[in-house]
């Protein structure tokens, strides 16, 4: 018997395949358990149409991240804080406060998870920023630290 399968099953195929299984095991596992429907042809034509709907939206998102990667290359954002001996900054700029920065300047939301620093901001001067848009697009932020 034929089956979409609508979520992944162990040892059986991934969500949106199509299989060739026994009519036991779809009948008495898949199908109660809502694992998977028959495999129809108003079922086929709907999965081409989750399918093409699920790409569209994927290329959407993949453009917006790629548009405000462009935009975030551009952006320099500054801090001014006080500074003690041998240039080293009171306290540290954390990706927290580069993404309420990013908000309140510039109109952009952006996560603190997305933000990528390794170890928060302790010494003046520019520091290039990793920013994570999307998992193919990663945007660079120039993070400038000044003396007040």
């Amino acid at each position: 018997m034929k089956v979409i399968l609508l979520q992944d099953v162990k040892g059986t195929g991934k969500k949106g395949d199509t299989k060739e299984v026994s009519e036991g095991y779809a009948n008495n596992f898949l199908i109660p358990r809502k694992l998977a429907i028959p495999a129809t042809k108003g079922n086929m034509n709907s999965l081409k149409e989750q399918k093409r709907i699920s790409e569209k939206r994927k290329a959407e998102e993949l453009g917006k991240a790629q548009h405000l990667a462009k935009q975030m290359d551009d952006l320099m954002i500054t801090f001014k804080t006080k500074v003690g001996e041998g240039g080293r900054v009171f306290g540290s700029i954390t990706s927290k406060q580069i993404s309420q920065e990013l908000k309140k300047k510039h109109k952009l939301d952006i996560d603190k998870k997305k933000i990528l620093l390794s170890d928060p901001i302790r010494s003046l001067g520019v520091t290039k920023v990793s920013v994570k848009l999307h998992h193919e697009v990663t945007a660079t932020l120039s993070v400038q630290v000044v003396e007040e």
